[in-house]
């Protein structure tokens, strides 16, 4: 009889709540970064995933805020900026700030410049996403659209950084 109730149960319609990316990816990316630098991957790869990882936080706290609708002008910018940001504690503790010179162009740390990187391209593959969703109609062009552009664009910049680096 309980099987039944809760069967029953699950037919009412409920409020559903979108998270903005994928739990699942967040954590593989968060347990991967340690074992990426005792696998000697580059610095810089490592930012930058480590860079998505932190813009993704930043979205999920906007989420939270959303949530507890707590609502105040330039919110959205300054949650990015400062779960960004949170890439200057490693350098507290884990890491020395060691910077070189990137692409003939640039002098900055090989971390710091993947972290940027890898949020700049967050943010720009969700934008890409949502876009590609409204001429679509309101719908992903195949399962889990949201998680594969992300995913793809950072492999194919950590291999460019690989061959920069």
């Amino acid at each position: 009889m309980r099987k039944f109730v809760a069967a029953l149960l699950m037919l009412l319609p409920m409020k559903v709540m979108a998270n903005p990316a994928c739990p699942v990816c967040t954590i593989a990316i968060g347990a991967g970064l340690d074992i990426a630098r005792r696998l000697g991957v580059p610095d810089s790869v490592v930012g930058l995933w480590a860079g998505a990882l932190l813009t993704l936080i930043g979205y999920w706290t906007l989420k939270f805020m959303d949530k507890k609708n707590w609502h105040f002008r330039g919110r959205d910018t300054m949650v990015i900026v400062l779960s960004v940001a949170m890439i200057g504690f490693i350098y507290m503790g884990m890491v020395d700030y060691n910077p070189v010179e990137i692409c003939g162009a640039l002098v900055m740390d090989p971390v710091l410049f993947g972290a940027m990187c890898g949020a700049l391209i967050f943010i720009l593959t969700s934008k890409l996403y949502q876009w590609m969703k409204a001429k679509n109609g309101g719908h992903a062009h195949f399962p889990f659209e949201k998680v594969v552009l992300p995913v793809v664009a950072l492999a194919l910049a950590s291999w460019a950084m690989m061959l920069c680096f």
